[in-house]
């Protein structure tokens, strides 16, 4: 682990509420957080009930410079602030309503910077303009040799291509299986690999379909599924809903049910467990084996081994740094491979030796997001900008949440690193009323 890692890491540690500093606490031990942008493309061209996006955000235009220029500055401070290695959300409203050469140019921005970046969007959209992102328009060369995209396919979402407002989560699985082989296709045709996420926000209305989108996309090639319970965040006019008329329990049980397996989310935890539930595991044949049990102590054990040995190491190096990492970090904790071992054997009696064999295996991730309402958020990160601790018990909760919050959106001009849910709910508005003025609709060359 570099230097600069290693002290982002212990700063992130020390940053952290004593509620969240657990032995399971992936920040400090292994991570300092995932990031996001704002404020660099607002638009979007679905309409959605519910979206976090302030009315104003619709009233900006698409400006490549601005939007290359605002990454840039927001991935220098994140990578001060932070260290390398960290995975970042490119983010705001639609991405591919920015020119492909912008997108790809504000991909390579994050990646100067060290992070991993992924793009967040609606998966509306062909596979010339992906085409178009992944390859020099010059040369047809490959400009980038992985790409990692969100898709956000929900029936709560209104304007798609071919189905302006889907009755139901079935409707929209065409859609979700072309999304997943445009990627495909750009594999086979030039060798860009990929990774894919499936993101759904959750209300009443759809929470009973839930676990048939899981059993119906797992094998479509997503390697992860995110699930966010609605919030009160964003344009009131978009609040259709009670959403909060279940509980984050009746939603995780609902993801359990289409992966057909208990999934263990009390081993490694990311922030706050009010925040965030996340189980990785393998999907060997038809069936979801996690990879650790949170009712094992050895599991607990292989853990506190994996911190201990390999900390904030990146994996994604290329195969003869990694190799090298590795070798190191096990030369100085030499117990290290008999803990995997002994966690090998039992994840091979929980998935079986013989669909380990003969059957097909695939990495698979399960998590979920519960973001926080706006009239929750607005009195409890104000009070925490004066250093007061409220006494309301929810709003208390509220920035509890917010001090572990593991997702920061950087702000270059204050130096502020700020928690997602209090750039929803408190500056996005501000944010982009300014930007209506710097980035006119009406101006020449609008979008």
């Amino acid at each position: 682990m570099s230097d600069e890692l290693r002290a982002a890491l212990a700063r992130r540690w020390a940053e952290l509420p004593a509620h969240a500093r657990t032995p399971a606490q992936l920040l400090g031990h292994h991570s300092s957080g995932c990031e996001g942008t704002h404020g660099v493309f607002p638009r979007c061209n679905l309409a959605c009930t519910p979206c976090y996006h302030s009315r104003e955000a619709n009233r900006v235009r698409i400006d490549g410079e601005h939007t290359v220029g605002e990454v840039d500055a927001q991935m220098a401070l994140l990578r001060e602030r932070r260290g390398p290695g960290q995975h970042a959300q490119l983010i705001g409203g639609e991405v591919t309503l920015l020119a492909p050469d912008d997108h790809a140019a504000a991909l390579r921005a994050m990646l100067r910077h060290g992070r991993k970046p992924m793009s967040m969007s609606h998966g509306d959209f062909d596979y010339e303009y992906l085409e178009a992102l992944a390859l020099d328009q010059r040369t047809g060369e490959p400009r980038f040799r992985h790409l990692s995209f969100a898709g956000h396919f929900d029936s709560m979402m209104f304007g798609r291509r071919g189905i302006r407002r889907a009755r139901s989560e079935a409707e929209l699985k065409p859609y979700r299986q072309r999304f997943c082989e445009l990627f495909q296709r750009l594999e086979r045709e030039h060798g860009i690999t990929h990774y894919l996420a499936h993101n759904m926000t959750v209300t009443p209305r759809n929470l009973d379909q839930v676990a048939s989108v899981v059993r119906e996309c797992r094998e479509m090639g997503f390697r992860m599924f995110s699930f966010q319970p609605a919030a009160f965040i964003g344009n009131r006019n978009r609040w259709k809903d009670e959403y909060r008329a279940f509980s984050s329990d009746e939603v995780w049980a609902q993801v359990e049910r289409g992966a057909g397996s208990r999934l263990p989310y009390r081993v490694f935890q990311m922030g706050d467990e009010r925040c965030n539930r996340s189980c990785h595991g393998v999907l060997v044949g038809q069936r979801f084996v996690p990879l650790v049990d949170d009712r094992a102590a050895a599991d607990h054990g292989v853990r506190d081994a994996f911190y201990a040995t390999f900390g904030g190491m990146d994996f994604h190096a290329p195969p003869a740094l990694l190799a090298a990492r590795v070798t190191r970090a096990l030369a100085r904790h030499p117990t290290a491979p008999a803990v995997a071992a002994r966690w090998a054997c039992r994840f091979a009696a929980r998935a079986g030796i013989v669909p380990l064999l003969r059957g097909r295996r695939r990495p698979l991730t399960f998590v979920m997001h519960s973001f926080m309402d706006a009239r929750d958020v607005r009195p409890a990160w104000e009070a925490l900008q004066r250093g007061e601790r409220s006494v309301d018990p929810r709003i208390r909760e509220t920035q509890e949440r917010l001090q572990a919050c593991s997702y920061a959106m950087a702000h270059p001009e204050s130096g502020e690193l700020v928690p997602a849910c209090a750039q929803h709910s408190v500056l996005d508005p501000q944010e982009n009323l300014r930007l209506q003025e710097l980035l006119p609709l009406k101006s020449a060359g609008a979008a």
